[in-house]
């Protein structure tokens, strides 16, 4: 018997949405179809921050109960209206790797389930050099949203003393993601660390509620400034986009007026298009005032010149230059 299937129109295309009735989060009876409107719904501003740029879909065939995988490069059989790019990997390889750069291609990532859209940090058009510092504000055993607020509003005023503005969106989940939109002269190391350095500051100043270090062992309660996601190919999920929580949670940006007190878990599939309507999307005009990350690399460099060196790469990495042992502290030599 064939799959039921229906036709939505987005962007002046009509779109095959097959099994429009199939719940993708079972938990609060949100179907396909319903993520497939929701990204019609949004589409304006989901573009505005995640189009023309290298993007993974995160695919859940069933449900956000089950399997998933990452999809990078253009699947045989992609419409016309699905672009893509040649992006160089971390280890040399190059290949073609998706672009969403109209509302159907959006929907057509629905009907091939996905869930979470990982934009890249630099656009199509020049993907070696990233037009956004992104820190990821991430909590550990023992915090609350409340932590990671505080963090933020701390990062806010490091980076604003090395002259860049800093904007957030909740992460979907318990996180915080904070970027700062940047003129692209820099390479993705580069970029790297400079969020080294804004994250060395913050610790700096809050030793007991923030820290950089990379192994789970070491860093207690406090709050983690996850500097590997500034790395080449490695994303978060983007402004607007769901996330496989069981509420169907979007991660959604918000004022830093609005920031104390939020409840990241309210923003959902079902919430955020009528969020919209009202106020609007406060990223509006992210990318209109980008900012530099000298100051940051002079901290960078003083950091070195004080003998604090790199700081460990994700274990998928190759070995880099300067790169500390991947060694578990409580598994090395003593």
């Amino acid at each position: 018997m064939a799959s039921e299937r229906i036709t939505l129109e987005a962007g002046g295309r009509e779109i095959s949405l097959s099994s429009p009735g199939r719940e993708v989060w079972p938990e609060v009876g949100i179907t396909k179809r319903d993520l497939a409107e929701y990204l019609i719904a949004v589409a304006e501003p989901f573009l505005a921050h995640n189009g023309d740029r290298p993007v993974s879909l995160e695919r859940f065939p069933a449900s956000v109960d089950g399997d998933s995988f990452f999809s990078k490069n253009p699947p045989k059989g992609a419409p016309d209206y699905v672009e893509s790019v040649p992006v160089t990997y971390n280890s040399g390889r190059r290949h073609r790797q998706l672009v969403l750069t109209e509302p159907a291609a959006i929907v057509w990532a629905a009907q091939m389930n996905t869930v979470v859209f990982h934009p890249w940090a630099s656009l199509a058009s020049d993907t070696d050099r990233p037009v956004e510092l992104r820190i990821d504000l991430d909590p550990q055993p023992g915090n609350d949203f409340a932590d990671v607020v505080y963090a933020a509003h701390g990062m806010r005023e490091v980076l604003a003393e090395a002259g860049l503005e800093l904007w957030v969106k909740t992460s979907g989940n318990r996180g915080i993601h904070a970027f700062c939109p940047i003129d692209p002269e820099w390479e993705f190391l580069d970029v790297r660390h400079a969020v080294i350095a804004a994250g060395r500051e913050l610790e700096r100043r809050m030793p007991k509620r923030v820290t950089t270090n990379w192994w789970k062992e070491e860093r207690g309660d406090r709050i983690f400034v996850d500097y590997n996601q500034a790395n080449r190919d490695r994303t978060m999920a983007g402004a607007y986009s769901p996330r496989p929580l069981p509420e169907a949670t979007v991660s959604t940006p918000v004022t830093w007026d609005e920031l104390d007190g939020l409840d990241p878990h309210a923003f959902t599939i079902r919430t955020v298009t009528e969020r919209l309507r009202d106020v609007g999307d406060p990223w509006a005009g992210f990318a209109e005032r980008p900012g530099r990350i000298e100051t940051l690399l002079q901290w960078w460099q003083r950091d070195l010149d004080d003998g604090l060196g790199e700081l460990p790469f994700p274990p998928d990495f190759p070995k880099m230059p300067g790169e500390p042992p991947r060694v578990q502290p409580s598994r090395a030599k003593k």
